[in-house]
């Protein structure tokens, strides 16, 4: 992660309250996700502290260092400031310490004020910084959410992908952005998909044009970010298609190191696309709660055959008894 002062403070400064004090590099780079408070490297001890971190100020850091001698308290801080720190920010509305104030002129660290209490700081900023820092891909495909489950529904240009969204809205489910869908990868564990602030709200169906959902269908019918849950692949039949009549196998397409569901749709005049993506849906939520539909088809089959065998077994024997 590489994010310039400069773009943090534009970008999120206003949220974080944030006011220069102090001038500095606005381009230093934040390199770790992670904000830190200096309590102990400001005690003396200053190993193993991580490069590029922005660092805290708060009551605990400033009483400290106003109970110091004035020689010892520009020892600590010049120990802790060092080239490698990308911005300080004094929270709480505290103005900063004049030593620490000038340390950062001298070596051209940028100085913000915030009246945000330090806890609440630390919490946002690592929200924000975690959010900034994950990793992300811009996708061709339309993202809708219905029965709370996200479907990321792909497929080649013209294939119905706006038409099939468009039908699951009019049903009552939610879009989430329509022709480009920015990925994220969360917690290094899911997906959550969102779009672009240009095409907010907005879908294009051929013969038609731009509509706005949140216009025609009213603001329950949209939302601004969903995770990922499934992936819908539609795609123009093919009769020398093997497709899937048993869904025994599980496929899971593989985005930002993420694997997700996926299943592959063919579309034909006469096929309810809408119908068979609710359906795909409402699986996948048995399905995470243990039951398994094409799973217990197959034990039910298995157990089947295996009591014909038996009983040709018992009926074979009983003839041999006879004869």
């Amino acid at each position: 992660m590489e994010l310039s002062i400069r773009d943090f403070y534009s970008k999120h400064g206003k949220r974080l309250k944030l006011e220069l004090t102090g001038a500095g590099k606005l381009e230093n780079k934040i390199l770790v996700p992670e904000a830190e408070r200096p309590g102990l490297s400001l005690a003396g001890f200053v190993q193993n502290r991580a490069k590029g971190r922005i660092l805290i100020f708060g009551r605990a850091e400033l009483q400290f260092l106003q109970d110091l001698e004035p020689s010892i308290r520009r020892e600590r801080l010049l120990a802790v400031l060092g080239v490698d720190v990308p911005t300080v920010i004094v929270s709480r509305g505290f103005a900063p310490l004049p030593e620490l104030a000038m340390i950062c002129k001298e070596r051209s660290i940028p100085l913000f004020a915030t009246p945000i209490p330090t806890m609440e700081l630390f919490t946002q900023i690592t929200v924000i910084l975690a959010e900034e820092s994950s990793e992300k891909i811009s996708k061709h495909g339309t993202l809708v959410e219905a029965f709370g489950v996200g479907v990321f529904i792909t497929g080649d240009s013209a294939v119905g992908k706006s038409e099939a969204a468009l039908g699951l809205i009019e049903r009552g489910h939610r879009l989430i952005s329509d022709d480009v869908v920015r990925i994220k990868k969360r917690e290094s564990t899911y997906l959550e998909g969102s779009g672009p602030e240009l095409t907010r709200h907005l879908l294009e169906i051929r013969g038609i044009g731009i509509i706005n959902v949140a216009h025609l269908y009213g603001a329950v019918c949209v939302s601004e970010r969903q995770r990922i849950d499934v992936i819908v692949e539609l795609e123009a039949w093919n009769d020398k298609h093997f497709y899937d009549r048993v869904g025994l196998e599980e496929k899971r397409r593989e985005i930002l190191g993420v694997k997700v569901p996926y299943h592959i749709v063919p579309v034909k005049p006469g096929r309810d696309i809408v119908l068979l993506i609710e359906t795909i849906v409402l699986n996948h939520r048995l399905k995470e709660l243990g039951y398994n539909s094409a799973k217990e088809f197959n034990r039910k089959l298995l157990e089947t055959i295996a009591k014909h065998k038996r009983q040709e077994g018992a009926y074979e024997t009983a003839a041999r008894s006879e004869g």
